[in-house]
């Protein structure tokens, strides 16, 4: 059986009606996480009893039976008990047959101190003191369902809760530490109302009676779905009214939502392994994921709300309490739809990346005629290989006539097609992918890219297709295949944009031009471009919330004033640095909303002064949220000697172990310096880091964030190096795709900077008129 890290002192078998047979030899593959049990002769095939007497150990690793350190109301340190099993860790805390196929019912008792709280999957059902010691008690939950070892969870510590009874009788708690139960209240409602809504949407009832959402301190990941015991980080399930800005509500709602839907979704029906456990910790990543839902959004969206609706629940009804693999899933949609979901699926999972599809128009008297064809999308280019990929791909197109509605929907399941679009006027543009819920790249013709463009100036085109426009051309620019220029001249179109998401995007892809930039000696002309670009829908939202503004308006304004303040928007640089001191004095605080962008701009700007306020403001943080806000800021610090204090600030007892990592990441896409001292600080405390974080996913998400920014090809070979004579197993494919995406910015850096450089002086010579 698996078993990590544990001593076992006895153990004994005793047949069904017969008594104990004692082992007598216990041989551990520690290798392989495994013991071996010996008995004196062959046990007898049938049912049984195994009896282990056994001692672990309350690690430090974040996974397993863990310790978690928090600190009281009146600042003594003290320490919770708590369990991270996902993906191969329940063997740290009892041994067991520890694979998400091998289901079993749990019955589990707790001894703990009598003034703890003692939580587990099921409610409580017997509570009594404990004989040998009167400041103990006994505490024994009721048993599970049928169920997956890696799902089991238990808790002890001290916390406060909120509480209350979704509609369908469901008893819900949100535990928070002692006396912030009122920042429990938002997850409390968002879990109260979501529930109800997934047990109509899959027709299946939540079956366990109570289900509680738990903010432990140190944890690895965001949460992680226990059944009936959520376990999160703090910042993905408090939120206190005051002092919470927009994205850590938005925050909160999404990972409450997520880890819900797993409590049918992974836990009533469970996929079936992949292969090691350091294989397992990889896949958690973009690709499974963003990819993953990219997927079944399109797949959603091609079968109808309803049929969907119809396939999950034959679905769930059909596995739960069982393991399931993704060609059950395609069968029982098949079979509720009539649609070929395990054909088209099949190209979309069976088959590495996307397509990119090349469309050409002509128009014929009144019709317009598109030419469509499909390959492989690489990033690197063209597809250079034998045969290329091809996928069954739903494309649905729209003309400038209704740009919500889908004129015509076709499955194309060739490498080639021709489609007659009926009555199209000359004048109309048409489109691909309407709404982008396809996940393809569309490269149009110059003619028909032409026409569409000014749909985004005038905003006819819906926000999702301005955003999938933008977001195809800047990567088709990404992999050479068009110029960054003709990406520029479309980003210079959005000066009328409202919508946040579309910014988002347009921000983030501007981000990574950026820092693909600071390679070269014009890095203070795309800062130009980006001023441009962002202070025409500055001045339009100004400083202070406006009555009837919503959750997107605020959430725009912080991410707009934050690209302006960094890129040294001088109004913008002016008025932070002032908002910032009256803050610090006391006169006026800020906004949680605005805190962000204006931390960032007086330290983008700043000196060490300000880096000291700074952390004297973290010290002072009541909420892990304000910690994390500061923590994430601190490298936009220009200065050399002020960017080495925040790396060994990272690893200081001030920073909880999960966030070392965005400090360290921060440092990294802060400046071209910073990603030279993130990279060797790495280097400097690798024995540290990796027995901070061995096997999980941080260490992933460090090296990550720490070395993609690079653009030189002799970089990808030296992380290469560094890795192979210090081997991180669980960070493989992360360090393989990093080391590419190095030698594809170097690429793209020869490529295109030139052409860049002489496009941003020519627009200073002759500004453009908006």
């Amino acid at each position: 059986m698996n078993c990590a890290d544990i001593d076992i002192i006895t153990a004994s078998y005793a047949p069904e009606g017969d008594e104990e047979i004692h082992a007598t030899g216990f041989n551990y593959q520690n290798e392989d996480e495994k013991v071996t049990l010996s008995f004196p002769s062959t046990l007898q095939t049938g049912m049984g009893t195994l009896k282990i007497d056994f001692v672990g150990e309350l690690n430090d690793k974040m996974k397993g039976f863990y310790r978690s350190k928090y600190t009281t109301p009146s600042g003594e340190v003290r320490y919770a008990a708590v369990t991270q099993f996902e993906a191969t860790d329940a063997r740290r805390a009892f041994p067991c047959w520890d694979e998400p196929a091998i289901k079993a019912t749990f019955d589990i008792s707790l001894v703990v101190p009598k003034d703890r709280v003692a939580l587990s999957n099921m409610n409580v059902i017997d509570r009594k003191p404990y004989p040998d010691d009167e400041n103990l008690v006994e505490v024994k939950f009721a048993r599970t369902p049928v169920m997956s070892t890696y799902l089991v969870a238990f808790v002890v510590g001290e916390y406060d809760f909120v509480e209350t009874r979704s509609k369908d009788g469901v008893c819900v708690r949100v535990y928070t530490p002692v006396g912030k139960a009122e920042q429990g209240k938002f997850a409390l409602e968002v879990a109260a109302k979501t529930l109800p809504f997934y047990k109509d949407y899959f027709n299946v009832p939540y079956p366990l009676p109570k289900i509680d959402l738990i903010a432990i301190a140190d944890f690895a990941a965001g949460a992680m779905e226990n059944w009936g015991l959520v376990t999160y980080r703090e910042t993905a399930l408090l939120i206190d009214p005051k002092n919470s800005c927009s994205s850590s509500r938005q925050w909160v709602a999404l990972v409450v939502g997520h880890e819900l839907a797993h409590q049918w979704f992974g836990n009533l029906v469970t996929m079936v392994s992949v292969g090691h456990p350091s294989e397992v910790d990889e896949i958690f990543d973009a690709i499974s994921y963003s990819k993953g839902a990219s997927v079944i959004r399109m797949l959603h969206d091609y079968i109808g709300d309803k049929d969907f609706k119809k396939g999950m629940n034959m679905y769930l009804t059909k596995f739960q309490q069982k393991n399931a693999a993704t060609e059950d899933l395609w069968e029982s949609l098949e079979n509720a739809s009539g649609k070929p979901i395990a054909a088209v699926m099949n190209t979309w999972t069976k088959q590495m990346g996307f397509p990119l599809i090349y469309v050409e128009a002509e128009q014929v008297e009144d019709d317009r005629l598109l030419r469509l064809s499909q390959k492989k999308f690489c990033a690197s280019g063209s597809y250079v290989g034998e045969d290329c990929p091809q996928w069954m791909v739903p494309i649905t197109i729209s003309t400038s006539e209704d740009p919500n509605q889908a004129k015509l929907k076709i499955l194309m399941d060739k490498p080639e097609m021709n489609v007659v679009l009926k009555n199209v006027k000359p004048d109309q543009w048409v489109k691909l992918n309407l709404g982008t819920v396809g996940f393809y790249r569309t490269q149009y013709s110059s003619a028909m890219l032409e026409s569409l463009l000014p749909g985004i100036r005038d905003l006819s085109l819906p926000p999702v297709d301005r955003l999938g426009l933008q977001n195809d051309l800047f990567s088709l620019a990404r992999a050479g295949i068009i110029s960054t220029v003709e990406v520029l001249k479309v980003m210079e179109a959005f000066v009328n944009e409202p919508n946040y998401t579309v910014w988002s995007d347009l921000s983030c892809n501007l981000g990574i031009l950026s820092t693909l930039l600071s390679h070269t000696d014009f890095y203070e002309e795309i800062q130009e471009f980006v001023k441009d670009v962002f202070s025409p829908i500055g001045e339009r939202l100004g400083w202070d919330p406006k009555p009837g503004e919503g959750h997107l308006d605020a959430l725009l304004r912080g991410l707009v004033l934050g690209k302006l303040g960094k890129a040294g928007h001088k109004a913008t640089l002016e008025e932070a640095r002032r908002r910032f001191k009256d803050h610090v004095e006391g006169k006026q605080i800020l906004s949680a909303d605005l805190r962000s962008p204006v931390y960032l701009t007086v330290l983008k700007h700043g000196d060490g002064t300000t880096l000291d306020i700074m952390l004297k403001l973290h010290k002072q943080a009541d909420m892990q949220e304000e910690k994390n806000r500061i923590e994430r800021v601190l490298g936009a610090t220009p200065l050399p000697d002020l960017i080495q204090k925040v790396l060994t600030f990272a690893l200081s007892e001030e920073v909880r172990p999960q966030d070392t990592v965005s400090v360290i990441g921060g440092v990294a896409g802060g400046s071209k310096h910073g990603r030279k001292a993130a990279w060797k600080f790495i280097k400097d405390n690798w024995e540290e880091l990796y027995n901070r974080y061995q096997g999980g996913f941080l260490i992933s998400r460090l090296i990550k964030l720490s070395v993609e920014g690079f653009a030189v090809d002799k970089m990808a070979g030296e992380v290469k190096a560094f890795f192979e004579s210090h081997p991180a197993p669980s960070a493989e494919r992360t360090i393989q795709q990093c080391c590419e995406n190095i030698l594809l910015n170097a690429a793209w850096l020869k490529r295109d900077a030139e052409s860049i450089h002489q496009y941003l002086l020519q627009r200073k010579a002759s500004p453009p008129t908006v």
